[in-house]
């Protein structure tokens, strides 16, 4: 078996929203994926945003790990289909071995899990835990009120513009997924067309 190109960890939606454009993209980003020899890190689950972003990954010829913990494998209904599925106990164990697996990170439209794992990964990246790239992809708007309220942090002086500087956000997945696997420096800009 052939390495994949690059590894993904998408955070996303257990549930769909109310947008159809948010399917659209978690679809765009599995094709994406799938379709460059790379591999889909995520949380495991069927359901929603997450369940389309896996589909979307394996129907295009790529590899999906999902890791779940035990307490939510019947709740999410776990993805039995990924090519590697890890149960694990606890959802710090979920995260760190999400984050083992991953060259960059990127979230796309999700409730406070999503959120909370978003944060954490910023978090650690500007603590200098890790260097991989984490992007917010801001689909259909959805994450226009978070950065509005991030400009007010930064305004008010709880953050530093090098911290915002830690983040790439993007509306268009065909332009951000590019600038993140050359930011993990899978790829130099004159070969990005050959994954």
């Amino acid at each position: 078996m052939t390495s994949p190109a690059f590894s993904l960890c998408v955070y996303c939606g257990s549930r769909p929203g109310a947008d159809a454009a948010f399917i659209d993209t978690a679809r765009a980003v599995g094709e994406w994926i799938g379709n460059r020899g790379g591999q889909l890190v995520y949380g495991g689950g069927r359901n929603g945003l997450m369940g389309v972003v896996a589909e979307a990954t394996l129907a295009a010829g790529g590899r999906v790990v999902g890791i779940i913990p035990r307490a939510l494998v019947e709740k999410e209904w776990a993805h039995n289909g990924c090519t590697e599925l890890h149960v694990v106990d606890t959802m710090h164990e979920r995260k760190r071995m999400m984050a083992e697996r991953a060259d960059a990170f990127l979230a796309l439209p999700g409730g406070i899990g999503t959120f909370e794992e978003f944060f954490e990964v910023w978090t650690w990246r500007q603590l200098g835990y890790h260097d991989k790239p984490v992007g917010l992809l801001n689909a259909g708007g959805y994450y226009d009120g978070l950065m509005a309220f991030l400009r007010t942090g930064v305004e008010q002086a709880f953050m530093s513009e090098w911290q915002m500087d830690l983040i790439r956000v993007g509306t268009d997945a065909e332009a951000l997924l590019p600038e993140l696997v050359q930011a993990a420096g899978l790829a130099p800009a004159d070969r990005l067309e050959a994954i």
